[in-house]
């Protein structure tokens, strides 16, 4: 996820869609595309109470950008860990993998949604997103100057997409309660081992900016990471600003078959 990616409205096309996502990773097979999915979707018979139109955008809007990215290895992994963690921690790898597909949500939740938690409030309201997003437009983060209406269709999706993913309660007068919201030690070994395989060194890997996504910085990493040592997961040393880790999994087959054991 670039730090220069322009902010789009690509969030409107769905928020959180945690069942929607789980049903179609039921349906989806590797090799398959948007419009392969799209296919086997609408004759599942699955989504019949949802409009074809409904479905395609879904599919083809959210699905797709989130999941069916770099050789689908994030339908890979998820596809593999369906069935063997709860909702919320399957929920918790859909947000991070959403918040990669928009930037604009990223963003917010490690700008907005953190310093709010770190500053003692309970809440986190519309003037909050609608700050954050025409803050972002005097910056030239957007494609385009968006419309008043766009802003405030926006600034609810924000919103609403927190809430879909566990950070925010229901809506409350013109705010949304903040939540409970922390990563759980299988989140944080599947997302240290997918930095890893992806390429990203140790010191990388510590200091991603995912992590922040959950509200972690570089320390607050190596701890998660110590915590895993633990588990027998890996072996982590760390000096200073250098830190180095020894992975036991070498794949991320390895570390799914590993957590169905467990």
């Amino acid at each position: 996820m670039s730090p220069a990616a322009k902010y789009t409205t690509q969030l409107q096309a769905g928020l959180g869609l945690v069942r929607e996502t789980i049903m179609l990773l039921e349906l989806w097979r590797p090799g398959m595309v948007g419009q392969d999915l799209l296919k086997v979707a609408l004759a599942s018979g699955a989504f019949s109470t949802m409009s074809a139109r409904r479905l395609r955008n879904i599919i083809i809007e959210a699905f797709c950008p989130r999941y069916l990215v770099n050789g689908s290895e994030p339908a890979d992994l998820l596809k593999s860990l369906v069935g063997l963690l709860p909702k919320d921690e399957l929920r918790s790898l859909f947000f991070l993998f959403t918040c990669r597909a928009n930037r604009i949500l990223g963003d917010f939740v490690r700008q907005v949604y953190w310093a709010r938690y770190e500053a003692g409030a309970g809440t986190v309201s519309k003037e909050d997103a609608r700050g954050f997003i025409t803050s972002a437009i005097s910056n030239g983060r957007t494609t385009s100057r968006w419309s008043e209406s766009t802003i405030i269709r926006m600034s609810r999706y924000l919103l609403g997409a927190c809430a879909d993913f566990g950070l925010l309660g229901a809506m409350k007068a013109e705010a949304r309660p903040i939540s409970t919201f922390r990563i759980t030690p299988p989140v944080a070994s599947i997302l240290a081992h997918e930095l890893h395989f992806l390429g990203l060194g140790d010191n990388a890997v510590v200091r991603s900016e995912d992590w922040a996504l959950f509200g972690l910085e570089a320390d607050d990493v190596i701890g998660e990471l110590k915590r895993l040592s633990l588990r027998g997961e890996l072996i982590v040393q760390s000096a200073g600003s250098v830190t180095h880790v020894t992975w036991k999994y070498k794949s991320m087959e390895d570390l799914a078959n590993g957590i169905a054991q467990v």
